[in-house]
């Protein structure tokens, strides 16, 4: 653990995501569902901690406070993916210049910042004015809740629980699914990074039971929904995968209706993530009764 104090501010990195946990997490727990994401990879990391699976030491937890210990902001920095962009929650515009400035003095080559807006544009700002570079946008995303369910029309078949032996096509479509978003938001496939589950992990959120598979009337897999265990209260859902060939026959609105259900009615708050630039999830997600909560970025630093 260490800390930095800078104007009123003070920013402390924690290595252990559980002191990470218990210094915020009445913070976190506040708006659960904007801060899915750092609260959903902490809950994770302490899971594989406990059963022995190594993490990586890049990896840190950021809590800001203010000169009074009131935390006002968090962060991240445990994406297994190059280039292992941090993701920040909101927090003080000054807080996200000052994370900046740390960063560029601990000579941590920081190519690319995620999560909200503006404290990621501002601390991507800031970086590329004191090592150079230009700050690029790879994606707009929007975070979504689930208010009243509205179901969709109906379809054939219905939704199975993913196994042990679907473990290659869950794989497969985990794998496809960024690159066809890409595609369906008019990026060059490959533009946006994200976490592949190796075989390891992947079998270990199948044997959680939070895949599943939208089965036609022959029982043959036409999609694929995932969703987070809850945290805080909140599950996400992701990802979500149609392949090209089955897309466009109401799969996809009845799996998400349906896991969504499920998860309500378990006692939990639903939330996922659309990409901006898709409008089609968008109207699907709506129509569904996702309504949207905060705006976020994928930004890269390009030098």
């Amino acid at each position: 653990m260490s800390t930095v104090s800078t104007a009123g501010l003070r920013l402390r990195f924690y290595t252990d995501p559980g002191e990470f946990l218990a210094a915020a997490g009445a913070y976190l727990g506040a708006d659960p569902v904007v801060s899915t994401v750092v609260t959903t990879i902490a809950h994770r990391v302490l899971s594989q901690r406990a059963e022995g699976i190594p993490q990586p030491d890049r990896n840190w937890w950021l809590v800001v406070f203010d000169d009074s210990g009131t935390v006002v902001g968090a962060g991240m920095r445990t994406a297994p993916y190059a280039p292992y962009p941090p993701f920040l929650l909101p927090m003080p515009d000054e807080a996200a210049v000052a994370l900046a400035h740390e960063l560029h003095r601990r000579e941590e080559e920081v190519l690319g910042v995620n999560g909200a807006l503006p404290a990621a544009d501002l601390c991507a700002a800031e970086l590329t004015r004191l090592g150079g570079g230009r700050v690029q946008v790879t994606q707009h995303t929007r975070l979504h809740e689930l208010g009243e369910l509205a179901w969709p029309p109906t379809v054939p078949g219905g939704l199975v629980v993913a196994t042990e032996a679907d473990v290659a096509l869950v794989t497969e479509w985990c794998a496809a699914f960024m690159g066809d978003a890409d595609e369906q938001a008019g990026r060059p496939r490959g533009t946006s990074a994200h976490d592949v589950p190796d075989d390891a992990e992947l079998l270990r959120r199948i044997h959680s039971g939070r895949y599943w598979f939208w089965v036609d009337e022959t029982g043959e897999p036409v999609h694929l929904t995932g969703a987070n265990p809850p945290s805080f209260g909140v599950a996400r859902l992701g990802p979500v995968y149609t392949p090209p060939a089955q897309r466009g026959r109401g799969w996809a609105s009845n799996a998400v209706a349906e896991v969504s259900r499920r998860i309500q009615a378990e006692g939990a708050r639903v939330c996922l993530f659309t990409d901006q630039a898709n409008p089609t999830s968008n109207r699907i997600y709506a129509t569904l009764g996702y309504r949207p909560v905060v705006e976020m970025a994928n930004l890269v630093i390009v030098r």
